[in-house]
């Protein structure tokens, strides 16, 4: 069965926070004291204008297989179990990730582009799905489902630099119609090269339909 993919309220991502925390750390390879560290950001995040979130759950026999007792997996329900998770809200001049992106635009396009960039956009924030169900073409699904009424004119997003993209977080990017903003750009206190993508919004369901 595929899993059911929907909109979260600020207190489902709170009943949810350590289930979601566990799929963020498993997707990105990190240590599982990182959710710990990232707990209060998540929540605080939940507060944001423009804040937005979605899931993607299993249910029934796949989510005991899957996420069942022989795995470090925390769910509340392991017949309802969380897989998939994206959140995002609207880009704001005093939020840190803006002033850093801004600088970085100003400093190689200048100033106008700046402008036209960050003039009205959704920071897409986290799109995490569990290695475990990976290549079931959830993160689109996922994102589709998180913009879906989004009232801004662009979407933006930072990725770490994959040599030739050569992920699926890009392969998805790039089929969703993400273009450059910002290349090879490092965030104070962050030894690693990210780009900095963007599109317009709405995004159509017929752009991004797959074969």
């Amino acid at each position: 069965m595929h899993p059911l993919v929907t909109d979260l309220s600020p207190s489902q991502l709170r009943e949810r926070l350590n289930e979601a925390l566990s799929i963020y750390v498993a997707a990105m390879g990190y240590p599982p004291s990182v959710a710990r560290r990232r707990a209060p950001m998540w929540a605080e995040h939940a507060l944001r204008r423009g804040w937005k979130a979605t899931g993607a759950f299993t249910s029934g026999v796949e989510a005991l297989t899957h996420f069942g007792p022989q795995t470090r997996q925390p769910r509340e329900n392991p017949s309802n179990a969380l897989v998939g998770i994206a959140y995002g809200y609207s880009g704001d001049s005093q939020q840190w990730w803006y002033q850093q992106v801004r600088n970085g635009i100003c400093d190689v396009r200048g100033v106008a582009a700046a402008d036209v960039e960050l003039e009205d956009y959704f920071e897409l924030t986290e799109l995490h799905i569990h290695p475990l169900v990976q290549g079931r073409n959830l993160g689109q699904s996922l994102l589709l489902q998180l913009l879906n009424g989004v009232d801004h004119k662009r979407v933006l997003l930072s990725t770490p630099e994959i040599a030739g993209e050569s992920n699926r977080a890009w392969r998805l990017y790039r089929r969703l119609g993400f273009d450059d903003v910002l290349r090879n750009f490092r965030f104070d206190g962050d030894p690693r090269p990210f780009a900095i993508l963007g599109r317009s919004l709405p995004v159509q369901p017929l752009e991004c339909s797959t074969p």
